[in-house]
């Protein structure tokens, strides 16, 4: 599935370990010049708004506008992430992207352009990258081996920051120099390397015996693995509300070049390639904070120092002293991304792995969207620095929020599942044949009847999230010994594929639960066929 360099030359789980894998290289370095673009782009866009209008909320539409799409779509683009070749769909993805590319351009050379125009192209680009996140990142996996992943999520973070480092300024002189219609035209260009990379990719798909979901039912299936999986649930709580808080001053940085620092363009490509800088310094000190701190720890001090930072930015007006404050922002603010998509990653099974990372994507990326329209409106009436010293002090308080919502425990492997091969039965079944209700029958001594009972509300979790539905646990008034689990699967085809998608830390909690059962017969399983009244052959 990924190309498998000799192990002994990874150089252990150093940051450049990923790049060793021909694949993930080629794919990677082309990324820099796609992000790049994206960040010229971004430069142009918002400081064409600047022109076009004064009012602060339009400017902070603008991300709003590139975002939002990610929380509008991402969970159907993560279906079909899952559902179809991950490479196909990058790359149709990319062709929708470099469609809306090509249309900024063209309609910004004419001198069409307006307010509302801009945004709704914004956000035509943004579909299409909110339908290629979750192909290409879930497909990382596929390029690097288990043990580089972490890296690899990281360095995939270091690509868009070099790139913002880079883009950000060269996005303001191509701005200053020449106008945002060749910045919307450079943004085109940029796209070609990485659909090259992706087009020469020779992924080899895995094969199953299942046909592939429908779009509907995989959908359902995303948010009915993360609505039973309560260690995603909390990463996607958290990075919603880091998203709100913190997304402040990426919306508002244009107008704290103009408002704060009576800047340019220049000094708006120079702010936001300090906070780029920055976040390319937290990534190459990433595995010294995982290795010093846990996930939590990490977290708050990471919204700590963006406390900081962002209170540094909103009080100075002094270039040199925003440009510190920034790249300080953009080391935390990288950590902190990274260590949240890495937990996603590595906890999710490869067969949920897209429409994961899509619920990441949106309850990230919406967050910055409905916090960067929020912020915009604040703006409008108490002005760029009391916004920024407000968005200050929601972040210092956010960490109590692990008192609730603890960051999960980060694995340093992804879990994967296996093939079973199928029950025997008697019955004529179709896949289509359900609804089928399944019996499992343990005898549990009394004495461990508490410790049972609760080893199988973890069992329920993972049954649900496996495709189970009507999931129940009851004991044998008559025979307290006897514990019956039962729960339901809309058709057999469901069931079998809810019985495949069990990972080895869930079939443990299955071995563990059988290892409660005594006596001399086996644990019993029934499956059962539901019919309707008259349908029986």
């Amino acid at each position: 599935m990924n190309d498998a360099p000799n192990p002994e030359t990874l150089g252990g789980d150093g940051i450049t370990a990923p790049l060793r894998f021909p694949t993930f290289r080629r794919i990677w370095l082309a990324s820099l010049f796609s992000n790049l673009g994206i960040l010229i782009q971004g430069v142009g866009a918002a400081w064409a708004m600047t022109q076009m209008t004064s009012a602060a909320d339009k400017v902070a539409l603008v991300q709003t506008a590139l975002t939002l799409p990610v929380m509008l779509i991402s969970i159907p683009a993560g279906a079909v992430a899952d559902m179809h070749d991950r490479r196909l769909v990058a790359l149709v993805a990319l062709g929708i992207t470099l469609a809306g590319a090509a249309a900024l351009t063209t309609l910004a050379w004419v001198d069409l352009i307006t307010p509302n125009l801009l945004l709704a192209l914004c956000f035509a680009v943004g579909i299409g990258m909110a339908l290629m996140a979750p192909a290409w990142q879930s497909s990382v996996s596929e390029q690097v081996s288990s043990e580089a992943l972490p890296a690899a999520v990281a360095l995939n973070g270091i690509s868009f920051n070099i790139a913002r480092s880079v883009g950000a300024a060269i996005g303001g002189i191509v701005v200053a120099t020449s106008g945002a219609v060749t910045a919307f035209a450079l943004n085109a260009v940029l796209y070609l390397p990485l659909m090259l990379a992706l087009f020469l990719w020779k992924r080899i798909a895995e094969t199953s015996c299942l046909p592939p979901e429908k779009l509907g039912r995989a959908v359902v299936s995303g948010l009915r693995y993360i609505k039973n999986s309560p260690s995603l649930r909390i990463v996607l709580a958290r990075s919603m509300i880091t998203g709100v808080l913190g997304g402040a001053i990426i919306a508002l940085m244009p107008l704290v070049a103009r408002e704060l620092l009576n800047g340019g363009a220049e000094i708006y490509g120079m702010i936001l390639s300090a906070f780029g800088f920055g976040a390319v310094i937290g990534a190459l000190n990433l595995t010294k904070v995982r290795k010093r701190m846990s996930g939590e720890a990490a977290i708050r001090a990471c919204a700590i120092s963006m406390a900081a930072a962002v209170a540094a930015a909103a009080l100075s007006h002094q270039p040199i002293l925003t440009v510190a404050a920034l790249v300080l922002a953009g080391a935390v603010w990288m950590i902190t991304w990274v260590l949240f998509s890495i937990s996603v990653q590595l906890s999710a099974p490869r067969w949920v792995a897209g429409r994961s990372l899509a619920a990441y994507q949106a309850a990230g990326s919406g967050g910055i969207a409905i916090g960067s329209w929020g912020w915009g409106r604040l703006t409008d009436s108490v002005g760029v620095d009391a916004a920024l010293l407000i968005s200050a002090a929601l972040m210092l308080i956010s960490p109590l929020l692990g008192r609730w919502l603890p960051m999960p425990r980060i694995k340093e492997g992804r879990e994967e599942t296996e093939m079973l091969d199928d029950p025997k039965v008697r019955l004529a079944l179709t896949g289509r044949s359900g609804p089928l209700v399944v019996e499992i029958e343990y005898r549990v001594a009394q004495e461990n009847a508490r410790a049972f009972h609760k080893l199988m509300l973890d069992v329920q979790l993972f049954r649900q999230r496996n495709g189970a539905y009507g999931w129940s646990i009851a004991r044998d008034i008559a025979d307290p010994e006897l514990w019956t689990e039962r729960y339901h699967c809309p058709t057999w085809l469901d069931y079998l594929r809810q019985r495949n998608r069990s990972t080895q830390s869930e079939r443990a909690l299955d071995q563990q639960a059988v290892a409660f059962h005594i006596g001399p017969e086996p644990v019993r399983v029934r499956r059962m066929l539901e019919r309707p009244f008259g349908s029986v052959r």
